[in-house]
C-alpha cells in the first residue's frame, strides 16, 4: 500500500451521496442551478440533513403518511403492480387446481346456486326408480307369500308341485332383476349427463334450466358409456368364473379353490383400478362431446399418475354419502316397520307381511336420500375431471376467458372443453 495519490485524482472532488448536507430529501426535485458544492449548506426551502421534509415531500419510509402495506388474506390477495391475484370463482369454484376442500364445498355450492336443475332433477329420476322399485317389489313380495302358503300347507305337498312353486318363484325374480337393472342404468345415465352439464356451465357461474340440461346431457351417448364400463366390470368376473367351473368339472378341486380364491382378490383390485381410472369417462363424454369408446380412453389418460388421490376423494364422497342417505333413510325405515313393515321372515327370506304403507315411506326414504346425495356426488365427479384438466393442460386459463363472456352458445360451449391440440402441449404453469 502508498500513500501517493494517484495522478490525476489532485483536484477530484467527493460524490455528493444521498443524506449528505446540501441534497434534495428523496423524492424533491433538485435546486436550480444544480446541487451545491460539496460541504456547503442547502439551499433555501431544502431542510438540514436530518429534519423533516417540507410540506407535500414523501415522509421517511415507515414514518406516519405513507400507505399501509396490502393486508391479504389467504386465497384473497389483492390487485396492483407487483401484486397478485387471486382466482377468479364465478360459480363459486376458484378457476385453479382444487383441493380436497375445494372439491368438496365446490360440489355443494354448485347444487346450492342452481337448486332447480340439481336436486330437481335428482327428485324427479329418484321418483320414477322409486315408484318403479316399489311396484316390483310389492309383486314380488306378494308371489312370494303365494308361493310359501302353497308350501305350508301341510307335510304330504307333492314334490312336484314344490319344484313348480321353486320353478316359479326363481323364473319370476329373473326379469324382475333385469328390469331394475336396466331401469337402474337408464336413469343413473340420465341423471348423470344432465348433472355433468349443469355442473360444467355452473362453473362459468351459469345456471341451467330444466330443458337446456336434456339437451346438453347426451343421454344417449351416456347410456352408452355407462353400458361400456358395465361390460368391463362384468368381463373381468365372468372368465376367472368359468375357470373354476371347468377346473371343479374336472375334478380339480384344489385347484379350482385356490384359483377363486387368488383370483377374487385380483378381480376386486382390478375391479377398484377400473372404477378409478375410468371414473372420469361420463364428464368427458358430456363435456367434450366424446363418443364412449373415446371418452373412456381420455379417462385413462387423464388419471394416469393420480390414482391414489382419486381413489382418495373417490373414497371419501362414497362414505360420505353412505352416511347421509343412512341418516336419511332411517327415520323412514322406523315409521315403515311402525306401519307393517316389520313383518316375520318367510322361507325364502323375504318379509312376507310388508304391508303398502312400508313400502311406500320406505320408498319416500330413498327417495329423500337419493335426491340430497345425488348432486353432490356427481359435483364432486366433474370437479375431479375439471380438477385434473387444469392441472395438465391449463384448462382454468381457458375458463377465466369464457366465464368473461355473457353468452355462450353451445358450440361455444363444447368448444371450451376441448382438449388442446397435440402439438400445442401442456402449458408450463402446472
Amino acid at each position: 500500500m502508498t500513500d501517493q495519490m494517484p495522478p490525476g485524482w489532485e483536484n477530484q472532488v467527493p460524490p455528493d451521496a444521498y443524506g449528505q448536507p446540501g441534497q434534495p430529501p428523496f423524492g424533491q426535485p433538485p435546486p436550480a442551478g444544480g446541487y451545491p458544492p460539496y460541504g456547503q449548506p442547502p439551499p433555501p426551502g431544502y431542510p438540514p440533513y436530518g429534519q423533516p421534509p417540507p410540506p407535500g415531500g414523501n415522509p421517511p419510509y415507515g414514518q406516519p403518511g405513507l400507505p399501509p402495506y396490502p393486508q391479504a388474506g389467504y386465497g384473497q390477495g389483492y390487485q396492483g403492480p407487483g401484486g397478485w391475484n387471486a382466482a377468479p370463482a364465478p360459480g363459486g369454484v376458484p378457476l385453479r387446481p382444487l383441493a380436497l376442500g375445494d372439491i368438496l364445498n365446490g360440489a355443494v355450492t354448485l347444487a346450492r346456486r342452481n337448486p332447480a336443475a340439481t336436486f330437481g332433477l335428482a327428485a324427479i329420476v329418484a321418483t320414477i326408480s322409486g315408484v318403479v322399485t316399489t311396484a316390483v317389489e310389492n309383486v314380488y313380495n306378494k308371489r312370494i307369500a303365494a308361493d310359501e302358503a302353497i308350501l305350508r300347507n301341510g307335510p304330504t305337498v307333492p314334490s312336484q308341485q314344490v319344484n313348480h312353486a321353486i320353478s316359479s318363484l326363481f323364473g319370476s325374480l329373473a326379469p324382475i332383476l333385469v328390469v331394475t337393472v336396466i331401469l337402474a342404468l337408464v336413469l343413473n345415465a340420465a341423471l348423470t349427463g344432465m348433472l355433468s352439464a349443469v355442473i360444467g356451465q355452473g362453473v362459468l357461474g351459469r345456471t341451467t334450466g330444466l330443458g337446456a340440461a336434456w339437451q346438453a346431457g347426451r343421454i344417449g351417448s351416456v347410456l352408452g358409456a355407462t353400458l361400456l364400463l358395465f361390460g368391463l366390470g362384468i368381463g373381468v368376473v365372468v372368465p376367472l368364473a368359468i375357470a373354476v367351473v371347468v377346473l371343479a368339472l374336472l375334478h380339480l378341486t384344489p385347484v379350482a379353490v385356490l384359483l377363486a380364491v387368488l383370483g377374487s382378490i385380483g378381480a376386486f383390485v382390478f375391479e377398484i383400478v377400473l372404477w378409478v381410472r375410468l371414473s372420469l369417462a361420463l364428464p368427458a363424454v358430456v363435456l367434450e362431446r366424446l363418443s364412449p369408446w373415446q371418452a373412456i380412453r381420455r379417462s385413462w389418460q387423464l388419471s394416469h399418475g393420480s390414482f391414489w388421490r382419486l381413489f382418495g376423494i373417490l373414497g371419501l364422497t362414497g362414505i360420505v354419502v353412505l352416511v347421509a342417505t343412512y341418516v336419511l333413510t332411517i327415520p323412514f325405515a322406523i315409521l315403515g316397520g311402525v306401519a307393517g313393515g316389520a313383518g316375520s321372515l318367510g322361507m325364502f327370506g323375504a318379509a312376507t307381511t310388508t304391508s303398502a304403507a312400508a313400502l311406500i315411506i320406505t320408498a319416500i326414504g330413498s327417495i329423500l336420500a337419493a335426491t340430497v346425495t345425488r348432486p353432490i356426488s356427481a359435483g364432486v365427479n366433474v370437479l375431479l375431471y375439471v380438477d385434473l384438466r387444469m392441472r395438465r393442460e391449463g384448462l382454468d386459463l381457458t375458463l377465466r376467458n369464457a366465464a368473461e363472456s355473457q353468452t355462450l352458445t353451445g358450440d361455444e360451449f363444447a368448444g371450451v372443453w376441448q382438449p388442446p391440440a397435440a402439438n400445442q402441449g401442456t402449458p408450463s404453469a402446472w
